[in-house]
């Protein structure tokens, strides 16, 4: 889905941690990758280095599914 980029500082960042946090509470590596992509376009709609908080991406995460 396409968003509003205002910063890509610390997208990469992003995706590493949730990736591993993902894979470290047993998820696969096709649900850890689609986690931290959902991670990294939230955390680029924002400026500067900033948090995806668990509520922001499952937020974004029930929006999608009612899509």
């Amino acid at each position: 889905m396409a968003r509003e980029v205002y910063d890509v500082s610390g997208a990469g960042d992003t995706v590493i941690a949730t990736l591993t946090l993902a894979l470290a509470a047993g998820a696969t590596l096709l649900q850890a990758a689609t986690l931290a992509n959902y991670a990294a376009g939230i955390e680029v709609e924002k400026l500067g280095v900033a948090t995806v908080s668990a509520d922001e991406l499952s937020q974004r995460l029930l929006e999608d599914i009612h899509r």
